[in-house]
């Protein structure tokens, strides 16, 4: 029963942020246009900041396992690659494809990684988490901004493609943290308190902003789509991934992060990724929505199963 209540603790709070935005869009409080323009403004400058911050705080001097970053670079861009040679085989309309693409590579690594390890192995590995996550949530953005450029209905643009990717507001974000990082340069203690203030109001904004455009009507017309996708990035995936890395030799917390990685849910920022880039924003919604209440079982599953085995 531990794993489980590791795994509720873990996605509650994310349920109650979309619940209440959800209940205050019921109020009329807030409309629609008000909270696409509040999603337009989490995508361009909470999600930098966040962006940054995670980057920025990396502790200097901690030793990463070289073969767990490779292997968790090549294993995305691998399962990235078949998926932009499968998906469009099943689903026809383009911005569809681009979402259904980026929820089932993208998890909510950020959020999930430092607050699963530190739950099963405490603060003693919360370094190793967050030096993974500043490395893999980079190149998941780039990634979505590559898929969604593929799919926006036009011949790309290799020039084009390049300026969106180095203009895109959080990858921005995360290559100001690298500099930071590199360079050495400290924030004052007031400005850096300020900017972690900001950078844990993202998740809630963004998922109070989600809730509130979220409807449950539309669920229906994509519950094939849904669940195909789901099965696909909570199951298969980590099942696969897990299962070679197991061969390969990779055991405790640098197979957990590997866990975390693939079998959290789909990350936030995928909602305002494809909102703001073409793609069909509500399915986006309805894919973080749906994988954050089945993760509660499916990480459950996971951490249960790899405990038993002794793999954990």
């Amino acid at each position: 029963m531990d794993s489980f209540w590791v795994a509720l603790n873990a996605v509650m709070p994310f349920l109650l942020y979309i619940a209440f935005g959800y209940g205050v869009q019921h109020t009329k409080l807030v409309d629609e246009e008000f909270l696409n323009r509040l999603n337009a403004m989490v995508f361009k400058c909470f999600f930098p900041i966040l962006m940054f911050y995670n980057v920025y705080k990396t502790k200097a001097g901690f030793q990463l396992d070289t073969n767990l970053v490779i292997y968790a670079l090549l294993s995305l861009l691998i399962v990235v690659v078949l998926l932009v040679l499968i998906v469009p085989r099943l689903v026809k309309e383009n911005p569809v494809r681009g979402v259904v693409i980026q929820a089932i590579y993208r998890s909510n690594f950020v959020l999930f990684g430092v607050a699963l390890t530190v739950s099963v192995y405490g603060e003693d590995q919360a370094s190793l988490a967050a030096i993974l996550v500043s490395i893999v949530i980079p190149a998941y953005n780039v990634i979505a901004v590559i898929v969604f450029e593929m799919f926006r209905g036009r011949k790309p643009n290799p020039k084009q493609l390049i300026k969106n990717i180095i203009t895109n507001p959080l990858i921005l974000g995360a290559l100001c943290g690298l500099a930071f990082y590199l360079l050495g340069i400290h924030l004052p203690d007031a400005l850096e308190k300020t900017v972690a203030q900001f950078s844990d109001l993202t998740t809630p904004i963004a998922l109070f902003t989600l809730g509130g455009t979220l409807h449950f009507s539309d669920m229906a017309r994509n519950a094939k789509v849904l669940t195909i996708g789901l099965l696909t990035k909570l199951i298969l995936l980590p099942a696969v991934i897990l299962g070679i890395a197991v061969v390969i030799g990779f055991r405790g917390p640098e197979l957990f992060e590997l866990l975390v990685m693939y079998g959290a849910p789909v990350a936030t920022a995928s909602y305002a990724m494809a909102q703001n880039m073409g793609g069909d924003g509500k399915l986006a919604g309805q894919f973080v929505v749906i994988s954050t209440v089945a993760s509660v079982l499916t990480i459950f599953f996971w951490i249960f199963s790899l405990r038993n085995m002794q793999l954990i």
